[in-house]
Parts: structure tokens; C-alpha cells; sequence
């Protein structure tokens, strides 16, 4: 996508203009008021340090994660000594971390993410020996372990959780477990090549999309396994592979080829539109529109009831947020910029940034960058407003951060972990 400069916001004060050195009559008077008028302006420059720092007690191999009421911290693989997960509080009001339970884990193996829901804490794991995903809960006040079954987890819009196990080379499975429980409900297969396709009710999932190898498009109700709906979408080769999605209420489906891009309606999936879209690698939904992203990197932008091409742009920027109506979009030199949805115009360049992992969907975006003295400069992105806004500039911090203002979980140069909790 090609960016309009409109020029970089900055936080920083512009520079005074030099002083004209003054005469020897009243120097110390005025030398004074200099001195006055460059403290005033270095401490507009810098942000203000009400923070806190709280170390967090891990190994400087352990991987960390951000939760709403503290951290998780999951030990490094061990052939000899013991493994395990640990919880931590938020930090007490004079910067203590405090452990509120610990759980064994296998000495082997990889941790993927940790996560609370449904009251359980899920730890997504990688066998040592064969890859295959799976899934351990505990419960979130005790860590005491629930359950451990292969499969990703995805949390149901009445309340359940589905298991999928699709990372073997044959068909996989798609399953209900009850949360506090474990307890299997029911099963569906998953046809290869995997990945189903989810409608979601409020960010969860009430539908579910598989896609048979014979074109036949079927639609499962999450919380029971029935199928809904099922249509043949494959008239011709009956082995072809294709792609699908679903955003909002549509399933969009990549025929064979990847030259068009194909509408019906969720749930009965009625046929809406098929257009021209080459090469597309996903779509996503743009503030009541479809960026459909090409796998060469432009941006065609479509109107969900037609299909019609409302704006589209070639270059080579991706996508990388949607907020309020604006697009961010990062360009090669991980520039940031907004720009408006309906239209594609440029609003604002926010600068070179890190985008920082965010613990909820509607947490305000955070980017990082290192300052030329080493420390690590922290903003608020806003797209609205069209800047960069500098929160604050840590000491002593290399990154690996994840955000939920005003928390900050970063690494320290020293490979230890610390939690921030920054001014307003």
C-alpha cells in the first residue's frame, strides 16, 4: 500500500532556538532564567517516572505470560531436576510478586502459550515426541490439574470448550469437552488438510465450518456437533483442494487456483457473490468491510453484500490491525501508519515501532522501540487521534514484551523477567 507522508507525529518538544550569548551586564539574571527555561523544556521532553518495577522470580530461560490478575511462569525443559507452572499475583502495592500456586509439568516438551478461561488455566503444549498439540487445565485458584487431552482449545459462545486435534498427517478430530470436567460430549472428524473454520458470537464460537475433500461444505452447531447445512461447492475436479474462511456472517471460500473469491450467507449458506480476486492468502474484516490481503502483498478492500471492489492498493504494506474505522498498516521498514477503512486515505505516519502482543482484543495497541542510548522507548498507538503518544522509557529492558496498560511484561538485558506498571 502506498502511504501519503504527512509527516512523522512526535511527542518530543520542537527545539528552542539557539539564545544569543548575552552581554556581561546582567549574566547571572539572565543565565538563570536559561537554566529555568531548559529544565522546563527536558522535563516536557521526558515522560514522567511514576512507574514500578516488580521482578518476577524465573529462571532467565522460563517463558512468562501476561494474564489479567498476574503472570504465569512455565520453567525451561529439564532432564534431570523437576518442571513446573507457576502463578503469580499482581504485584502487592510496595512492588512484591507473589506466588499464588505451582503445578508439575512434564521435564520435556514445549510450552506454546498460557491462558485463563472458563475459570481453568490452559497450557498449550508440543509433545517432545511427535509435535502433536495438546492441552492441560488446572483450575485457576488451586493449580490443581483438571485434565490433559490433544488439541488446541476454543472456547464455545455457551459456555463449553472444543479440542482440536488436527496436527497428524491423517483425518483429525474435533471435540466438546466439559471445562471443569474434561468429560468428552461429542465428536466430529476433521478432513485433512485441518484448520476449521469458526463463526463467532462475541468473540466465541457458535458455528463451525469443515470442508471435505469432495467440496462439501458442512456447518456444525458448537454446542451440540449437528450439522446444520452442508452444500457441494465442487462441480468439476472432485479432488481439488480449497480454502475457507468465515468473517462475520460469511464464509468465503478460495476456489482451486486462488483467482476468486466466493460469498454465501452463515447459516444456510446461500450463495451472495463471486469475484476476481487473485492470489488471495487471507481476508479479514475492515470495520464492516473485506480486506482480502494477496499473497504478493496488496490489499483489495470489497463490500460485504456485492462483492464490489470498494478501493484496492498494490503495495507492499500488510495489514497488521483494525480499530475505530482505521487500518494500521506497517510498512517494509516496519514503519506504522493509519489509514481510514471506507476509503483507504492516509491519516497519520506513527513511526517505527515493535507491535507488542496485547492480553485483550480492545487493550490499546503498545509499540516499542530502542532509544539511542539503549533504553527501550514505550507509546500508545492511537489511530483515532493519528499519533504516537511516548508513555515512557525504560532502563535496562532488551524486549519480549506483552501489554495490557498500564501493565508491561518485558525481558531484561540480564535475561531476567519484570513487570511495569506504568504512569497513566
Amino acid at each position: 500500500m502506498s502511504i501519503i507522508e504527512l509527516g512523522e507525529v512526535r511527542d518530543e518538544p520542537t527545539p528552542a532556538p539557539p539564545v544569543r550569548r548575552p552581554r556581561a551586564a546582567g549574566r547571572p539574571l539572565r543565565s538563570g532564567a536559561v537554566l529555568l527555561l531548559a529544565l522546563v523544556a527536558l522535563a516536557g521532553a521526558a515522560p514522567a517516572t511514576g512507574r514500578t518495577v516488580s521482578p518476577v522470580p524465573a529462571a532467565r530461560a522460563a517463558a512468562a505470560y501476561l494474564s489479567a490478575d498476574g503472570v504465569f511462569v512455565v520453567d525451561p525443559p529439564t532432564s534431570g531436576g523437576d518442571r513446573f507452572l507457576t502463578a503469580y499475583a499482581q504485584p502487592t502495592p510496595d512492588g512484591d510478586v507473589r506466588r499464588r500456586w505451582q503445578a508439575p509439568l512434564a521435564r520435556s516438551g514445549d510450552y506454546l502459550n498460557v491462558r485463563v478461561e472458563r475459570g481453568l488455566v490452559l497450557a498449550l503444549g508440543a509433545s517432545a515426541e511427535n509435535g502433536v498439540f495438546q492441552t492441560t487445565a488446572f483450575d485457576a485458584g488451586t493449580g490443581q490439574r483438571r485434565w490433559q487431552h490433544p488439541g488446541r482449545s476454543q472456547p464455545t459462545a455457551d459456555g463449553g470448550l472444543l479440542l482440536v486435534d488436527d496436527t497428524t498427517d491423517g483425518p483429525g478430530v474435533l471435540s466438546r469437552v466439559e471445562p471443569h470436567t474434561g468429560r468428552r460430549l461429542w465428536s466430529v472428524p476433521i478432513p485433512p488438510p485441518g484448520n476449521p473454520a469458526y463463526h463467532l458470537d462475541n468473540g466465541q464460537v457458535d458455528q463451525i465450518v469443515l470442508v471435505q475433500p469432495t467440496g462439501e461444505v458442512q456447518v456444525h452447531d458448537a454446542a451440540t456437533g449437528r450439522e446444520l447445512r452442508s452444500i457441494d461447492t465442487l462441480t468439476g475436479d472432485r479432488s481439488a483442494f480449497q480454502r475457507v474462511q468465515v468473517v462475520d456472517d460469511l464464509l468465503l471460500l478460495v476456489p482451486p487456483g486462488s483467482t476468486r473469491l466466493v460469498g454465501h450467507r452463515l447459516p444456510g449458506l446461500d450463495p451472495l457473490w463471486t469475484v476476481d480476486v487473485p492470489l488471495v492468502s487471507y481476508v479479514v474484516g475492515c470495520a464492516g468491510l473485506l480486506c482480502a490481503l494477496q499473497q504478493t502483498g496488496g490489499l483489495q478492500v470489497l463490500d460485504p453484500a456485492t462483492g464490489a471492489v470498494r478501493w484496492s492498493d498494490p503495495g507492499r504494506d500488510t495489514l497488521a490491525d483494525i480499530r475505530h474505522g482505521r487500518l494500521l498498516v506497517a510498512g517494509p521498514d516496519q514503519r506504522y501508519a493509519a489509514r481510514d477503512a471506507a476509503t483507504g486515505q492516509a491519516r497519520a505516519e506513527l513511526g517505527r515501532w515493535n507491535l507488542v502482543p496485547t492480553l485483550r482484543r480492545d487493550d490499546p495497541l503498545v509499540g516499542v522501540r530502542p532509544a539511542d542510548d539503549g533504553r527501550l522507548v514505550v507509546a500508545e498507538l492511537d489511530l483515532v487521534a493519528g499519533r504516537s503518544r511516548i508513555i515512557d522509557v525504560l532502563p535496562d529492558v532488551v524486549g519480549n514484551c506483552q501489554a495490557s496498560l498500564p501493565m508491561l511484561l518485558c525481558q531484561r538485558l540480564d535475561g531476567s523477567t519484570a513487570l511495569w506498571r506504568l504512569r497513566p
